[in-house]
């Protein structure tokens, strides 16, 4: 006889340790003891009798059970064992539960670290932790459609105008979700469906002030700047070394030598992945050494305002350009380099070769060899002293040399 829910609710268990069961038909049945009410299911499968648990009452009512029961007996008639399906379907919830995509993406970040420099390193992890893990972080990979990438991430960079870190952010997510496909924790790259999706990026550009008189205002500007010591100094180094702006604020006094007057990057930290070696004016030993007692016990001659443990902002040198009066269309920190590389050719006739290779360009010699890190090592040092010799002479207002004719 069929149970009833009137039934189920109201039977009480007996003193029988093993508890009594209640049949409902098809081989369900309710089993209660003191500890509660269990449904269970006897089949048989390849000539073993087996039982399966369908769930609690009351967490599973009388219809839930039998709906349960149904499932059961769908798989049986399609030769599945249920109770390894069951299993399997809750091996698979909970792989799903442990990669979620912030796992996931930590995993790659450690696995991957070695490729990217250490500056990039910390601004990829930095993306993900702000403006990824908040939104899509704690879903399981698996779970996660290209609408969750595109409205929980991407459409929140684009509102509020970060148009190329929107597209920085997306190509992150399909990296990592191509690391899960590899690893078997997901089936597909989901953003690959978001490559019309997205907001056009500019193009990119770096303003640079290369009018020899605009530079010397420019360099009395920042002569006068008042803000943190840590960001004068960058600002005043700048235009002396005309490194990249993620080489300069990831600067770490291990790789300086002040008595020999050189800066040593190691080849993970530079954008060409080859050791280059910045030769320092009298003028950039003399800002590093008045630096150096308020940062040289750490790590980071720029090290961040609120931890010693980081650089300085990647934006610090440009806010501090913004606040000095010089907007992102008039010169920027990355511009410093094309300053440097458009007069020290054109104004002062130095050699390109000396100065694509200052710049950390790719040189090579009349035998297509590229040159090593010390190559011209001399002949370059004296090049950035005439370069911040002349540097002093702008910045004191002295005789302004015409551009020579093309």
């Amino acid at each position: 006889m069929a149970l009833t829910d009137t039934f189920v609710r109201k039977v009480k268990a007996s003193e029988k340790a093993i508890g009594d069961k209640y049949a409902d038909g098809g081989g369900m049945y309710l089993l209660v003891k003191a500890a509660g009410k269990y449904w269970r299911m006897d089949y048989s499968f390849g000539g073993k009798r087996k039982t399966l648990a369908l769930g609690t009452y009351p967490e599973v009512s009388l219809a839930k059970a039998r709906d349960r029961r149904a499932a059961g007996r769908e798989l049986l008639a399609d030769g599945i064992d249920p109770s390894a399906a069951k299993r399997e379907e809750k091996q698979a919830r909970a792989d799903a539960t442990a990669s979620t995509f912030e796992v996931v993406a930590r995993d790659w970040l450690k696995k991957t670290a070695a490729k990217r420099a250490e500056g990039t390193q910390l601004k990829v992890k930095t993306w993900l932790e702000k403006d990824v893990f908040p939104f899509i972080g704690k879903m399981p990979i698996s779970s996660i459609g290209p609408r969750d990438v595109l409205e929980r991430v991407v459409r929140k960079l684009e509102a509020r105008g970060a148009i190329d870190t929107a597209h920085r952010v997306k190509q992150l997510c399909g990296q990592v979700f191509r690391f899960a496909v590899v690893s078997g924790l997901a089936e597909r790259d989901v953003t690959a469906d978001l490559s019309e999706a997205l907001a056009s990026k500019a193009g990119k550009h770096f303003s640079a002030i290369t009018d020899p008189k605009q530079v010397g205002g420019l360099l009395r500007s920042i002569n006068a700047y008042t803000g943190h010591p840590s960001t004068v100094a960058a600002l005043k180094l700048s235009p002396l070394v005309f490194v990249r702006p993620g080489e300069l604020r990831t600067a770490e006094w291990a790789e300086i030598d002040l008595d020999a007057a050189e800066w040593r990057i190691a080849g993970p930290k530079m954008k060409m992945k080859v050791d280059h070696i910045v030769p320092l004016a009298r003028q950039a030993v003399e800002i590093l050494r008045e630096l150096q007692p308020l940062t040289g016990h750490g790590r980071f001659v720029f090290p961040s305002i609120r931890t010693g443990e980081r650089p300085m902002s990647e934006n610090t040198i440009n806010a501090a350009l913004r606040g000095m009066g010089y907007s992102a269309d008039v010169h920027t920190a990355h511009g410093f380099r094309a300053t440097a590389r458009t007069i020290m050719d054109e104004v002062l006739g130095e050699r390109v070769d000396f100065i694509e290779h200052q710049l950390s360009h790719m040189v090579k010699d009349t035998n297509g060899r590229a040159y090593n890190r010390t190559a011209h090592l001399p002949a370059r040092r004296e090049m950035m002293q005439r370069w911040a010799d002349y540097l002093d002479k702008l910045a004191a207002g002295a005789e302004i040399i015409q551009f020579k004719a093309a």
